[in-house]
């Protein structure tokens, strides 16, 4: 009754053709996946290409002034814990609870920093928003016209409060958000040496 040809079980050429894209760039990414400052340095490479083209041809500001808030909140949320703190002690707060074993020893218990969103990811989007950007300055109609410094000025001051909320935050949670390494637990006799040294 149905003919085993039946051209709807058949990708089309060109969704074999996406997929077969998307399989090679998977492919490179996964092998450029550990060398974090080759990737970093190709992506400051490339938004410094992206920023010396928009000098060049003296335009583009929105779209400009558009690619850096977006990188903002990129760096913004790669800073931030997957888990809220605000929101873990507001749960806390239910009712009470009995100690377990993993409450009482939290502060000897090394827990490594756990991102919103994770390096690699923040590197991809930063990459993939400079390249939007890169290519939306080949289009004179998304050439706005717009006094700059104003952008400028509005982006300095939106930094400094995010970055200032964001310490807050920090402070308030008590939290790196940098894994500087396993806390090695001291002796008795080194903090007394210490002590002594003083």
């Amino acid at each position: 009754m149905y003919d085993s040809d039946d051209i709807r079980d058949k990708p089309s050429q060109l969704s074999r053709f996406f997929h077969s894209v998307n399989v090679l760039s998977q492919h490179y990414l996964d092998r450029l996946a550990p060398y974090t400052t080759t990737r970093w340095t190709i992506a400051l490479t490339f938004i410094f290409i992206f920023c010396l083209r928009i000098i060049l041809l003296q335009g583009f500001y929105i779209i400009t002034y558009a690619m850096f808030i977006h990188l903002l909140a990129l760096f913004l949320t790669f800073l931030t814990p997957l888990i809220d703190p605000a929101l873990a002690l507001d749960e806390e707060e239910e009712g009470p609870t009995l100690p377990t074993k993993n409450t009482l020893n939290d502060s000897d218990e090394f827990r490594p920093f756990m991102r919103r969103l994770p390096e690699f990811k923040f590197w991809e989007s930063a990459m993939k928003t400079t390249a939007i950007a890169f290519c939306c300055t080949f289009f004179d109609f998304l050439d706005i016209p717009v006094f700059w410094p104003i952008l400028v000025v509005y982006f300095v001051a939106l930094t400094l409060w995010s970055f200032k909320q964001q310490i807050k935050h920090m402070i308030k949670y008590r939290y790196i958000p940098f894994n500087i390494g396993k806390p090695r637990r001291q002796s008795k006799d080194s903090r007394v040496n210490r002590h002594w040294k003083m």
